[in-house]
């Protein structure tokens, strides 16, 4: 972890009650959640479908946290604007997403929104090295993206090379886990670099009254 940063959890909504939305995302806000992690998925890019940029404006008023929106969507570029409009504080997409992956960060940080990339378990560290300059966030998958509640698979590895990729730019960026993160694993990835820890089923598992015990579980690993 770097030196000036706080461990942030932020819990994904894809493990929350869809029937009541906007009841779960002031539940975790609530109990201390950071961020709010919005999985998009888009049935073509991973195998799963979830939401769109209709449902991040509906659940916008719920909350004043950050809304860390993760598309899983390819093309990713025609979606830009209409989830930067929706309420979206970062997007986060994937190098395989589009031809152009700088264009693409360029697009987000044009629309006001700060920029993630969002790397597959199988995705080489060296995909970031030549657009450090545009990101604020770097997203590690520590699971194959499409699904929640699947195994951790160890690449602190990884991370801790990412981690000195942040170091050398001396900005600061957002170190982010996301897959199979439990107070257990919370510890390796925070251990190795990660500074914000996304988790849906550790979270979410346990009903909203135990979602404050939850979230400081993982942030106190």
């Amino acid at each position: 972890m770097s030196a000036n940063s706080k461990i942030r959890v932020a819990p994904s909504i894809l493990s929350a009650d869809f029937s009541k939305l906007g009841e779960e995302i002031k539940a975790i806000d609530a109990a201390g959640a950071d961020y709010i992690h919005v999985d998009v998925m888009d049935g073509h890019f991973v195998p799963n479908i979830t939401i769109g940029p209709n449902v991040v404006a509906a659940i916008r008023p719920y909350t004043k946290k950050v809304m860390d929106v993760h598309l899983m969507i390819a093309p990713a570029d025609p979606f830009l604007e209409a989830f930067a409009k929706a309420g979206a504080d970062i997007i986060t997409i994937h190098p395989q997403a589009g031809p152009h992956l700088h264009r693409s960060l360029q697009t987000i940080k044009a629309l006001g929104k700060k920029a993630g990339v969002a790397l597959n378990p199988a995705t080489p560290v060296d995909e970031i090295d030549h657009i450090m300059d545009l990101v604020d966030l770097v997203l590690v998958m520590t699971v194959n993206p499409g699904f929640g509640g699947q195994a951790y698979i160890p690449l602190e590895g990884k991370i801790a090379d990412i981690r000195k990729r942040i170091t050398a730019t001396g900005r600061q960026i957002d170190l982010e886990v996301d897959g199979g993160i439990t107070p257990d694993t919370a510890k390796k990835v925070i251990a190795a670099g990660a500074d914000v820890l996304v988790a849906g089923t550790a979270v979410f598992k346990n009903g909203p009254e135990k979602y404050a015990e939850s979230i400081k579980a993982i942030r106190g690993a």
